[in-house]
């Protein structure tokens, strides 16, 4: 495939191991917002902050000039592809899409397309809007922009370490996928393709609901027969919100469905599946966030509920963490009244 000139805003763990991958074939530019961060990476080929003793790619360059970051993806002689990747996270997505749109040029309707991927997974608790209506919102009006979603089952640990994953690209131009498989796709990564945005972003939101689920039946130390029964049956549940949302029943057997709820409720490197165990082992919520520990299916757990209700919707595994998370259920409690429920058909 020709090269790919490509930037990834966002030196996070995540950030930082796409542009690993991505530099092993494409001209790879990340950006930290720490001046310190990007020293690091580019002089020790190191991100101690977040993927710490993990040594990157020496063809991996990094910057704290966000301007530069663009420019990289837009100046200079024009490849087959460019490509901006966005490795922030839910909370930050809407500012840097408002920074990318101050930056670019006034392109013409007949520029060359420049493709845009976001990879953060998760509703925003305060308008239950999905990553994709925020980019359209911040980003509006320019049709030589091609956008799009990276997810799947993918730890950034384990991507760093030059270990094998397979992640899925959802967009509307079969363009954007064929940009990203230039850029990713390869003997350590492989990348397939879809249209079904709405889909792909429901499986990566509430996989990590589900995960937090799961954490917390092990914390209970439940058992695995315990574990394998959320998973199935959370699996359904996120099905059930994404086809009502307007998402393809099959994408949540795939990767950024099925794949990703897997790892992220079994996998001793899943922040959400921590923080249910920590619930589990009788922590409170309030003293595992104030250690520091993050997890995205606690900020997205309400909006999905609320999303769920709006729709008419059956979400008991859902109502079920929301419940111990914020209304003081007691896991026990919250496990009884599920196995309490009425028999049904699956």
């Amino acid at each position: 495939m020709a090269p790919v000139r490509l930037c990834v805003l966002g030196a996070g763990s995540w950030g930082t191991a796409l542009a690993a991958l991505a530099s092993a074939r494409s001209d790879a530019l990340i950006w930290a917002r720490d001046p310190e961060q990007a020293r690091a990476i580019n002089q020790q080929h190191l991100n101690p902050r977040y993927l710490p003793g993990i040594d990157l790619p020496p063809a991996l360059r990094a910057t704290s000039d966000f301007d530069a970051a663009l420019a990289h993806v837009l100046d200079g002689p024009d490849p087959a592809d460019r490509l901006i990747v966005l490795g922030v996270p839910m909370a930050g997505l809407a500012d840097v899409c408002r920074r990318i749109a101050q930056a670019l040029p006034a392109l013409g309707p007949d520029a060359a397309p420049v493709h845009l991927l976001w990879t953060c997974k998760g509703i925003s608790p305060d308008t239950h809007e999905w990553p994709h209506q925020i980019v359209a919102q911040a980003l509006p009006d320019r049709p030589w922009l091609r956008t799009g979603v990276l997810s799947g089952p993918s730890f950034a640990r384990e991507v760093a370490q030059g270990l094998p994953v397979a992640l899925t690209v959802a967009g509307r131009d079969p363009d954007t996928t064929r940009a990203a498989q230039a850029a990713f796709h390869g003997t350590r990564a492989r990348i397939y393709g879809t249209r079904d945005v709405m889909g792909v972003e429901v499986g990566g939101a509430l996989k990590n609901v589900m995960a937090i689920a799961c954490g917390i039946s092990d914390g209970l130390r439940l058992g695995t027969n315990a574990r394998a029964a959320l998973i199935t049956r959370g699996l359904a549940e996120i099905q059930r919100l994404g086809v009502a949302l307007g998402g393809q029943a099959d994408t949540f057997i795939g990767l950024a469905g099925l794949g990703d709820l897997v790892l992220t409720a079994t996998g001793e490197l899943s922040r959400n599946r921590q923080v249910g165990v920590a619930i589990g082992q009788g922590r409170t919520l309030e003293d595992i966030l104030a250690g520091g520990m993050t997890a995205e299916g606690v900020r997205c757990a309400r909006a999905a509920q609320a999303l769920g209700r709006r729709h008419g919707l059956d979400l008991p595994i859902t109502d079920a963490v929301c419940g111990v998370l914020f209304d003081g259920v007691a896991p026990t409690q919250a496990v009884a009244a599920l196995l309490a429920r009425d028999p049904r058909d699956e």
